[in-house]
């Protein structure tokens, strides 16, 4: 859906955008994360053909960044982190008119169908100017997707939300990724990002790394492997670290921690020998770093 090589952006000699290189599968979330002013709204708008880049080059949706503008953004739907709403008009009629300018074949059916997934249907005769924020953010993503575009860029879409809305506005991204829709997600939630994205990429005007936040963690932190067991020994730690694959053991209270590779296969190996040694063990589990611990790790590494 998305091919981007060496696409870079400067404004008044300032780089915004540094030789991104990216391929976007369809039907992924992919999460696009980095620090304020890092370049991510630049990205999308580069990536939308809202502006031209200074050098490099993309296809989106298999349309070639500066010369097939128009086709690319009738393929794609864009929620900005501030998006422009009408305020004296009503919801309703907001919709209606960018359903029309999209030449949505049937707008009044859209308007309503998106209206009532978000919870906006009984507001949609209300002046926009007397919403609240979450409210106009949901009115937006709506907007967004009036034409059905197989490709959806969202910067902060539960930027402004109550937990129920939010929740609502994650359940509705889960929805479009069943249905097939490629989405490109900036976000500064986390915890959000680490439930919803298939890949995530950190992003400093320059890409940092890309992968699934599983395999962002194990390359940050390593995994490791947390024994409870009835009393931790020095011994019981020498035990498990004669295995070649186990790199670090440490003692903490009651707990046997141990770094290694797949922990899925290793594990019983190492289950056995401390029975073996006369280990009582209570539970097995394993230290799990967040999202945030790796983005914050990985940023700091960069710098």
């Amino acid at each position: 859906m998305i091919q981007a090589h060496e696409l870079t952006k400067e404004f008044d000699g300032t780089l915004a955008v540094d030789r991104l290189t990216l391929d976007v599968q369809a039907g992924e979330v992919f999460g696009f994360l980095g620090p304020n002013g890092a370049g991510k709204t630049t990205t999308v708008r580069l990536l939308s053909s809202l502006i031209a880049p200074t050098r490099g080059s993309a296809r989106v949706n298999g349309y070639t960044l500066g010369k097939d503008d128009t086709h690319i953004r009738r393929t794609v739907g864009v929620l900005t982190e501030s998006p422009g709403l009408y305020d004296n008009l009503t919801a309703e009629y907001n919709l209606l008119i960018f359903a029309k300018l999209y030449e949505v074949k049937d707008p009044k059916y859209q308007v309503e169908k998106y209206l009532r997934m978000l919870g906006l249907w009984e507001r949609r005769f209300e002046s926009v100017g007397v919403f609240s924020k979450g409210m106009r953010q949901k009115l937006a993503i709506a907007r967004a997707l009036l034409h059905e575009p197989p490709l959806l860029f969202l910067d902060e879409p539960t930027a402004a939300l109550d937990p129920e809305s939010a929740h609502l506005v994650r359940d509705f991204i889960a929805d479009l990724r069943s249905q097939g829709r490629t989405i490109f997600l900036c976000t500064h939630n986390l915890d959000e990002a680490d439930r919803l994205c298939d890949r995530i990429a950190v992003f400093k005007k320059r890409l940092l790394v890309v992968d699934t936040p599983a395999r962002l963690r194990s390359q940050v932190f390593g995994r490791r492997v947390v024994f409870h067991l009835e009393n931790a020994t020095e011994h019981l730690a020498g035990v498990v670290a004669v295995f070649p694959f186990v790199t670090e053991t440490k003692i903490l209270d009651n707990k046997l921690v141990v770094m290694l590779d797949d922990p899925e296969v290793r594990n019983p190996e190492l289950v056995c020998a401390l029975v073996e040694a006369g280990a009582r063990i209570r539970f097995v589990g394993e230290l799990r770093h967040s999202l945030e611990d790796v983005y914050l790790q990985l940023v700091k590494n960069h710098e």
